[in-house]
């Protein structure tokens, strides 16, 4: 009988590699966002 190897997170390492793709994505795409907000304000106001 094969026994399914599961982390602390109830995830196996598959499904944890998985997750963690869409997660390093959503932050890179979080991050770009950020990143053309701010200097968009820049150039509408520079704070410094």
């Amino acid at each position: 009988m094969a026994e399914r190897k599961v982390s602390i997170s109830g995830l196996t390492d598959d499904e944890a590699q998985e997750f963690h793709k869409f997660w390093v994505q959503g932050f890179v795409g979080f991050t770009a966002v950020a990143v053309v907000a701010h200097i968009l304000v820049w150039i509408w106001r520079p704070w410094l």
